[in-house]
């Protein structure tokens, strides 16, 4: 066959926004568990050579406070003074936001070059099989190398999903964390808690320590841990924390931090994710030094948008991705510590495959007028189904709930039922968070103010 009768390539993508359709399309399933075929398109990538990871690699795994976790390692370690490498999913607002050196996103033509070599070893050549693979596998060695291609001192990678089946597991971790583990993805990690505190211990190596900042532990974490010769290191056993109104201390193996001002994340469950942070720190301390006075700085200096995140103003807005009955008790027990408000207001939208009715349930006690949200995909629940959900739960008196087509309507819905000392807490899905922050947070006036 001559050359002029080869078919013509097939043009790939010019912009990241291309690139990101592009993955949508490849693969039938949205989520297919198993690394064979992400696994073989790593090793084709870079003339054969994969991925190499130029540095420590920290690991987080588990079902909450693993963002949080993330965004504090990274703050310390980059006020410590090294380059960090930071991965997390899903974003709130742009795709960039997912992969971070220093601080910063990386740039969408940077990601949109680490795309194209992704799809290099993806077609394969040369009598290799083309292979599919999913947005978040395609997605996750895309933004890896473009991580490694910037030289980073250390690395912070985000377990999506699980943990063991997870394409972020293709990497050994010299520290693994494995923070609270909760029931969530139950049709892909399985029906209880043991079930999926394998998956989670699927990120664990030999002779490596974990950081296991769960206090109640599945039992399949630490067998798992004793039985392939990790290293665990255990909150409340290994490592511990406490602390009153003003401060909080820390205290390890062989560290002790006292009189530590709270981590710029709100949330009592944030002391826990900070302890587990500062357990991995202590950990890889021999090969990454870092000062007391960096751990304050890093944990005082923290930014991670959505995490019971109050934006100021009448009426106060909270914002806040629980999107589990785990992180939504976390959020009631949050808004329970906020002090006396007339009315809570709350904008919701979730996936249909959530455990809904206990998310409802437990932030019902607290909410007075419901807003449900439609959302964009397939995945998202309907406002109406998760309204009839809602009437389907015993209500006290004086509740109220009512349906919109998006995030937005709903909460200028609620700022039009609120008054000035109310409170709206937006939540739910990183759709429903993500969606107000991407247009900025509207401060309308509410219809009830004094003349």
């Amino acid at each position: 066959m001559t050359d002029s009768q080869l078919s013509p390539p097939i043009p790939q993508p010019a912009t990241l926004e291309g690139w990101l359709a592009h993955c949508e399309r490849l693969h039938p399933k949205g989520i297919d568990m198993g690394l064979e075929r992400v696994r073989a398109v790593l090793q084709r990538m870079n003339g054969g050579r994969g991925i190499v990871l130029p540095c420590p690699l920290i690991t987080v795994a588990g079902t909450n406070g693993k963002g949080s976790t993330c965004a504090m390692l990274e703050s310390i370690y980059r006020h410590a003074g090294y380059r960090t490498g930071l991965y997390t999913s899903p974003h709130l607002v742009r795709f960039e936001e997912r992969a971070q050196v220093r601080g910063e996103p990386v740039q969408a033509a940077v990601l949109a070059a680490a795309f194209a070599e992704v799809e290099r070893a993806r077609l394969g050549r040369g009598g290799q099989p083309e292979l599919t693979l999913t947005y978040f596998e395609f997605s996750t060695l895309a933004i890896v190398q473009a991580l490694v291609a910037a030289q980073p001192e250390v690395l912070v990678l985000e377990i999506g999903m699980g943990g063991r089946l997870d394409a972020v597991n293709l990497w050994d971790a010299d520290c693994a964390i494995i923070t609270s583990i909760d029931l969530d993805h139950m049709e892909f990690l399985g029906p209880n808690r043991e079930a999926i505190g394998i998956e989670k211990a699927g990120v664990m190596r030999s002779g490596r320590p974990v950081v296991v900042s769960d206090p109640l532990p599945p039992q399949s974490v630490l067998a798992r841990a004793h039985e392939i010769g990790a290293e665990p290191c255990r909150i409340g056993v290994d490592f511990q924390f406490s602390g009153d109104r003003q401060q909080w201390n820390w205290s390890g193996r062989s560290k002790r931090y006292s009189g530590l001002a709270y981590p710029a994340l709100r949330g009592a469950n944030q002391l826990q994710n900070a302890a587990g942070a500062l357990a991995a720190i202590e950990a890889l301390h021999p090969r990454l030094p870092v000062t007391a006075q960096a751990v304050r700085n890093g944990l005082a200096l923290v930014q991670w948008p959505g995490r019971f995140q109050i934006v100021p103003g009448q009426p106060t807005l909270v914002l806040d991705v629980a999107h589990n009955p785990h992180s939504v008790a976390a959020l009631v027990q949050n808004l329970d510590a906020q002090g006396y408000f007339p009315r809570t207001h709350a904008v919701f939208g979730a996936m249909a495959d959530k455990d809904l009715a206990p998310m409802l349930e437990r932030a019902g006690a607290l909410v007075d007028c419901w807003y449900f949200t439609d959302l964009p995909g397939t995945r998202a629940a309907k406002a109406a189904d998760l309204l009839a959900q809602w009437q389907a739960l015993p209500q006290r008196p004086g509740q109220s709930a009512s349906a919109y087509p998006d995030a937005l309507a709903a909460l200028a819905a609620a700022h039009a039922g609120a008054d000035p000392a109310d409170r709206i807490v937006i939540f739910g899905s990183f759709l429903t968070v993500g969606a107000v922050l991407e247009h900025g947070v509207p401060r309308l006036a509410a219809p009830h103010l004094p003349t």
